[in-house]
């Protein structure tokens, strides 16, 4: 990092590189050959250019001198709001340092940490000092007395670390600073804003000494001569504190300084940052809002920190696992600042989260383009190219990342689960050992190791692995895991290839799957049942009761729009959508609800939002929920009878409209049952009915098994029974324990789980023209159908 006086002297050079004309001012053509020169990889449009340079020259009119242009006094201030980075555009520009600059540095340094202001200090002493310090972006002290409250906390400060440290309690560790107001940081890639985490000892005796005599200091700053000056004093120390890293001291002075001008950005950006830091992603937002307003509120006057407010913003959203909602401020941000390449990279890393992997690559690879050493944005393409199916180019991509920082532990987590994919089990466990090298607790790494281990054959590694899992976690499925292992060893079966270590198997097709009896479910049906079942998973919508659907009917107020077909709608944008489903799923922990959220973009929005306008019909969402969610089947269909009764066309109406029923199974089928088709619906019902539907008539429709909903009865077969489990039960093709349903083949005997029936996978050793299943729910079921078969052989014996 430059020190407080190098930044001046660089920031000079830039200047003097570029003054063609040695007038004392950057005009346009010499503003806009630096643009050009520090951006070497952006190409810039003419308007881009332009539009930069208008907003230099509005936003400091101040620094203009007449057709000179912009002043070097103007220039450094660009820099110490942000608009650049001094370090790395003196880098790009290839530029040295005057030889004796060195000492000089060293002089303004330790000018910078004297502890009392000394009243003897020359004012040109002072201003260099003021113009070093406030180097560090949006110091902007203004004060004398100011100053003097600074150095005396720097002695404070010095004091406490010089006792924590003699007792052993002052420690620090590596961590990623939380991007701050100056671009210079904020633009930085995550290894940039990797500094050394400060971890104060707060309870001690010490720190208590410390917080009184901040107080003191604290009460000095209020008691200035006016609410400015004390204005500037609390944000000087809350600075001051913040860069220490004492959070908690710093958000109690941003606070204030908050009261002292409600309507200046400054104050609340910083508080947000700091509630941030210290996990208050809701308070952080709301601070944000407030910065936000303030600056949209104060014209230019803010325009320099717009796109960082917007970013930081949208990282606390991002906090609380609002992702669709972050999308919307990391878009903001690249709009104002085109090069703005870690907006561009968390654009693309959040619109990776919600499914929108096309979009996401698009903004990654903008922002690789900006910054070619920015790891982690390579280590996101990677996985974005993945989803898309360009798994070759992934693998470089991966590499890349893992080139520019060997120990980035997303990158090789993911490129073994990449490698996996691809069936390359050694090279898949080699990249999770490398991944433990780093992270030595991380159980998920581990139990993937033993899983690539299992599939390349490697069956007494993979054992080791599992245990040292279950050494980390004490997860079920890693018991679980364990005894399919033993079941391999015990019945000594071939692998077939599979990742699981299933066994040998051939897939028989499906007309020669019989039920025996009407309450084994069809093969076909089961297959849909548990891909919407492992979607309520994903979601947790199997936990949101079906009731808050209806309470948020009545108690939210969403504005009729008009489509472009002139029908009336109830729309909402994603972003907002997300809102409600926030409260529908608040016991979610953000990181679970951003996974939910992202399966519902995937499965429900992308088929909703037909021309990807990003706007949904709210009351047909409600209706295409309520059958996954909590609660008694009935009343699951009458609150999607009632969300459709909710919709502006049908509001008022104990009926519905046949045509929106109609299009309401569409929908359903479309999204839980893709395989199935909607052509044939299409086909068989029209859509010039005008017709209405009475709740009655709609639940035939829902439950006709052929046009309807009719496998809701399969879902809520698995729902109640996922947890059952058959005693040592497993299955003949995948060797696990079996879970759910038991599907036991009456001829040969042998027993398969849930999904391997529904795959239609069986045992290459029991050959037959075709196989009759009967399906049990429990071990209780079994055994009284077997008393039952006993009996009834008892009776027919002579």
């Amino acid at each position: 990092m430059a020190t407080r006086g190098s930044r001046s002297e660089k920031v000079k050079r830039i200047f003097q590189q570029f003054d063609n004309n040695r007038d004392g001012g950057l005009n346009r053509d010499e503003m806009a050959a630096l643009v050009v020169a520090v951006n070497p990889r952006v190409k810039f449009s003419d308007e881009q250019i332009n539009a930069i340079l208008d907003e230099v020259f509005r936003t400091y009119g101040e620094f203009i001198d007449g057709e000179k242009g912009l002043t070097y006094d103007g220039l450094l201030r660009t820099y110490d709001d942000g608009a650049g980075d001094v370090d790395r555009d003196f880098d790009a520009l290839g530029l040295e340092r005057y030889p004796d600059e060195n000492k000089g540095a060293s002089i303004v340094s330790e000018a910078s940490s004297s502890s009392i202001a000394d009243e003897r200090v020359t004012e040109s002493q002072r201003k260099q000092r003021t113009t070093a310090w406030a180097g560090s972006p949006h110091h902007e002290i203004v004060f004398d007395d100011t100053w003097k409250l600074v150095d005396e906390l720097e002695i404070l400060l010095k004091r406490l670390q010089a006792k924590q440290a003699k007792t052993g309690k002052f420690k620090s560790d590596n961590f990623d600073a939380y991007s701050d107001a100056g671009w210079s940081r904020e633009l930085g890639p995550s290894a940039e804003l990797s500094e050394k985490r400060v971890y104060w000892e707060e309870t001690g005796h010490d720190y208590g000494i410390f917080v009184k005599e901040l107080g003191a200091l604290r009460s000095r700053a209020d008691g200035a001569r006016s609410r400015e000056e004390a204005f500037d004093g609390q944000m000087a120390i809350g600075r001051v504190l913040y860069e220490h890293q004492l959070f908690k001291e710093a958000l109690i002075s941003f606070k204030r300084s908050c009261e002292l001008q409600p309507m200046d950005v400054r104050p609340h950006f910083r508080a947000g940052n700091c509630l941030y830091v210290l996990g208050k992603y809701k308070e952080a937002k709301e601070e944000f809002l407030l910065a936000l307003e303030a600056a949209e509120a104060g014209g230019n006057q803010w325009g320099y920190l717009l796109p960082q407010i917007y970013v930081n913003l949208g990282i606390a959203l991002e906090g609380e696992g609002m992702v669709l909602s972050a999308c919307e401020y990391y878009r903001e941000a690249a709009i104002l600042c085109p090069t703005h390449f870690r907006a561009l990279k968390l654009l693309g890393s959040a619109l990776f989260g919600v499914g929108e992997y096309r979009a996401a690559a698009k903004a990654l690879e903008e922002a690789i383009f900006m910054k070619p050493d920015y790891a982690d944005a390579h280590c996101d393409l990677g996985s974005a190219l993945h989803a898309l199916g360009e798994d070759e180019r992934a693998i470089e991509v991966f590499q890349k990342a893992i080139d520019l920082k060997p120990g980035h532990v997303d990158a090789l987590y993911n490129l073994g689960g990449l490698y996996m994919d691809l069936g390359r089990f050694q090279r898949a466990s080699e990249m999770y050992t490398r991944v433990l090298a780093v992270w030595p607790n991380h159980w998920r790494a581990q139990l993937n190791k033993a899983v690539s281990l299992l599939g390349a054959g490697e069956t007494e590694e993979a054992k080791k692995a599992l245990k040292e899992a279950l050494k980390m976690t004490n997860r079920v499925e890693l018991h679980d895991a364990i005894y399919h292992l033993k079941q391999l060893q015990k019945n000594k079966v071939k692998s077939n290839g599979g990742a699981n270590g299933e066994g040998a198997f051939v897939i028989v097709e499906p007309s020669k799957f019989k039920t025996l009896g009407e309450k084994t479910t069809l093969r076909q049906d089961l297959g849909s049942a548990i891909q919407i079942r492992a979607f309520q998973r994903i979601t947790r919508l199997s936990r949101c009761n079906v009731d808050l659907l209806k309470k948020e009917m009545n108690e939210i107020d969403v504005p009729v729009t008009y489509s472009g077909g002139g029908g009336p709608q109830k729309s909402i944008r994603k972003p907002n959508l997300e809102g409600i489903l926030r409260r529908l799923l608040s016991f979610l922990k953000p990181e679970t609800f951003q996974g939910a959220v992202k399966a519902i973009n995937e499965r429900i929005l992308s088929v909703l939002d037909e021309t990807g306008s990003g706007r949904v019909d709210l009351g047909m969402f409600y209706a295409v929920l309520a059958p996954i969610c909590n609660g008694p089947p009935n009343k699951r269909k009458r609150i999607a009878f009632d969300a459709l009764l909710w919709r502006p066309v049908n509001e008022g109406s104990s009926q519905i409209r046949k045509v929106d029923a109609v299009q309401y199974i569409k929908w359903l089928r479309a999204i839980y049952v893709p395989s199935h088709g909607i052509s044939e619906i299409l086909e068989v019902h029209g859509e010039t009915d005008s017709s209405m539907v009475s709740f009655s008539e709609f639940l035939t429709m829902f439950d006709d098994p052929d046009w309807g909903f009719g496998i809701m009865s399969t879902l809520l077969k698995l729902e109640n029974g996922d947890r059952n489990r058959h005693g040592r039960r497993v299955c003949a093709v995948c060797r696990y324990p079996v879970i759910g349903s038991r599907f036991r083949e009456v001829k040969s005997h042998f027993s398969l789980c849930n999904q391997c029936y529904s795959e239609g996978k069986v045992p290459p050793s029991f050959k037959q023209d075709e196989y009759k299943f009967k399906e049990y729910g429990s071990e209780a079921e079994a055994m009284k159908d077997k008393c039952m078969y006993f009996t009834l052989q008892s009776h027919k014996s002579p």
